[in-house]
């Protein structure tokens, strides 16, 4: 399914929420939101799990940073409880292609996987 059904914008509207700085800032609203076997391959190149992530985000989030920019949001629901999500997003001059997994839970959609790739608007 390529149309914008429940889940496809349940996990958009999950994703939104994540980039917001006061919910990266919150350990307990970033934590409800990523699934508990989260990883991530960043655009940085690490690799991050549910703990990494949980622990790290809040410290390194300006909470004045609200200039992320998002574009290009795909979505596809893989199963009843799976969504793929593809969008980009710039965030002070840096571009990356995002991917995303969410997985519906008995707590709601959660994000079970994420990957960032940089690029620059030329190569796009």
């Amino acid at each position: 399914m390529t149309e914008r059904d429940s889940a496809v914008s349940a996990a958009i509207e999950g994703e939104l929420r994540l980039l917001d700085p006061e919910v990266r800032r919150s350990p307990e609203l970033l934590g409800a939101l990523l699934h508990p076997e989260f990883h991530e391959f960043g655009s940085s190149g690490r690799r991050w799990d549910w703990q990494s992530t949980v622990s790290r985000l809040p410290l390194v989030t300006d909470p004045e940073d609200r200039y992320v920019v998002t574009s290009e949001f795909r979505g596809v629901r893989l199963a009843p409880d799976l969504v793929h999500l593809t969008f980009d997003t710039v965030n002070n001059g840096r571009h990356a292609h995002r991917s995303s997994l969410w997985r519906r839970t008995g707590d709601g959609w959660q994000m079970y996987f994420h990957q960032g790739t940089p690029f620059t608007p030329e190569e796009a």
